[in-house]
């Protein structure tokens, strides 16, 4: 069997962009304060990647969110406020999202030694077309353009299902399913990856599921840091990720190694 990667398709914050996914959480978490329900940021983090409509019903059905929307309001979350919560998140987001739209580090010249190999560039998201219209517009001016970008709202559902990636292998005119890599940094990527029945990575440095700006992983304690990425690579391997990486650096050597598994077997049950 031919096992030559054809197209990898990459997330965006978190994984090309938005080093530590930060520009979700601050809005998530001003969303849900301006309404007088104070969320953590782990629990802002913690449905990452997902569409965002799906991120909001999923902080709100947190036990401590809803018990403690209960004690302000004195009753369930409705689904008008759950819309009202996220017509909220939305303003928050689109108020500062053009400021986290650097490519982390390494990103574009990995990129480009993809390419260099003739390997499309696919990607998915989170993020609405409006929302993308931001992110990628900033994005290219940095140097950063994929081949193709489906967003979440353009399917009939988002991760953990694999529709976008299956968008993808449409635009890009990539079968079968195992010459596609998908690369991401959450949960929800390595569910949807392993959904699509394509091989799936994390990234752990700069990932969502990390949660640490550059600065912070520089600044903590070595023991506390491999303490931490230990237990994200558990996270990540648990979701069903066939590799996991500690920066995007690392791809090309990735599909070096998947190109030279010829034959071998692979487990794609559907982790729904």
């Amino acid at each position: 069997m031919d096992n030559r990667i054809q197209a990898v398709v990459l997330d965006w914050a978190g994984t090309v962009v938005d080093y530590g996914c930060f520009a979700p959480i601050h809005a998530f978490v001003e969303a849900f304060a301006d309404f007088g329900v104070e969320i953590t940021v782990d629990e802002a983090r913690k449905p990452m990647g997902l569409l965002k409509k799906d991120h909001v019903k999923e902080i709100i059905a947190m036990d401590r969110v809803r018990n403690k929307w209960i004690e302000t309001y004195g009753n369930q979350p409705t689904r008008q406020d759950m819309d009202a919560l996220y017509r909220m998140f939305e303003k928050k987001l689109f108020e500062s999202l053009h400021e986290f739209t650097d490519p982390v580090p390494g990103a574009i010249e990995t990129i480009d030694v993809l390419k260099s190999r003739k390997i499309k560039i696919g990607s998915t998201t989170g993020y609405t077309r409006e929302m993308m219209a931001v992110v990628a517009a900033n994005a290219k001016r940095k140097g950063y353009e994929p081949d193709a970008i489906v967003c979440a709202d353009e399917v009939t559902r988002g991760r953990p299902y694999p529709y976008m990636i299956f968008q993808n292998m449409i635009k890009l005119e990539v079968f079968p399913p195992q010459a596609v890599m998908k690369v991401g940094d959450t949960e929800a990527d390595m569910r949807e990856g392993k959904n699509a029945g394509v091989w799936t990575v994390a990234v752990v440095k700069g990932s969502s599921e990390l949660g640490l700006s550059a600065a912070e992983m520089e600044s903590m304690p070595p023991e506390e840091l491999e303490r931490r990425i230990a237990q994200v690579t558990n996270v990540f391997q648990t979701a069903g990720a066939d590799y996991v990486t500690s920066s995007i650096h690392e791809l090309p050597d990735v599909i070096e190694k998947i190109e030279k598994m010829s034959g071998k077997d692979r487990n794609d049950e559907s982790v729904l």
